[in-house]
């Protein structure tokens, strides 16, 4: 598992049956310790409807295909979770929701 931000959508209108009705995300992985993004742009199908700029966990391979949404599909990449926090040796380092808004 890991964490990524959602960077966008991809539309496709011809794609194997299976796919059909999936929510297909662009996301970019977040590095844990320094939370910079790092690395390429991946495709993931949204199981938890995310939306673009959240934080997100990502699962890759067999795991993707464990949700209710995924399960026998051919995909790769899911998104599991949409974040709230994350506190790392007792120090939050992020949170979806400021507190004084």
């Amino acid at each position: 598992m890991q964490l990524a931000r959602v960077k966008g959508t991809v539309v496709s209108t011809n794609k194997a049956e299976k796919l059909y009705g999936l929510k297909l995300l662009i996301v970019k992985p977040i590095d844990i310790e320094t939370w910079q993004e790092k690395g390429g742009l991946l495709v993931a199908i949204d199981a938890v409807g995310a939306g673009e700029g959240e934080v997100v966990m990502l699962v890759g391979g067999s795991s993707s295909r464990q949700t209710n949404v995924t399960e026998n599909k051919p995909v790769d990449q899911s998104i599991v979770a949409i974040i709230d926090s994350v506190d790392v040796n007792g120090t939050r380092i992020f949170e979806k929701f400021n507190k004084e808004s």
